[in-house]
């Protein structure tokens, strides 16, 4: 019996030894809950970078244009207004700059051109390829 008793003694000793309560969170009502920030993403456009960033930016962009015209599956777009031009060349330059993830400048892309799936995946696929 003392034995028994002794063993359970050592076993709460033990257990209650690792305890450290400050590591404890405090989940009370009034405790305030820091809630962890997101990273804070410039978002710049084309016409707002840096020559240098729009030089860079040109070039592989001309480089995915170019490999459209060897695909019998690519079929281009109607971007037959300025602000249609502008807006997928920021698009394209938002990806190409990393402020948007390829999902969602599929997204985006076919969110106005629901049709055109297949460009958008192949125009993301060629600025992955060119990193």
């Amino acid at each position: 019996m003392k034995l028994r008793l002794l063993a359970a003694g050592i076993a709460a000793l033990a257990f209650s030894g690792c305890t450290n309560n400050t590591m404890i969170p405090s989940f009370s009502p009034s405790a305030p809950v820091e809630t962890p920030k997101a990273p804070v993403v410039e978002h710049t456009d084309y016409e707002h970078a840096s020559p240098e960033k729009q030089n860079l930016f040109y070039e592989d962009m001309v480089a995915v244009a170019t490999s459209t015209k060897s695909d019998p599956n690519y079929h281009r777009m109607a971007l037959d207004t300025p602000e249609r031009k502008a807006w997928f060349k920021n698009l394209m330059y938002r990806l190409w700059d990393g402020q948007i993830t390829k999902q969602e400048f599929i997204a985006e892309g076919v969110s106005k051109y629901p049709d055109h799936r297949y460009e958008f995946e192949f125009v993301a696929n060629g600025y992955e390829q060119r990193r």
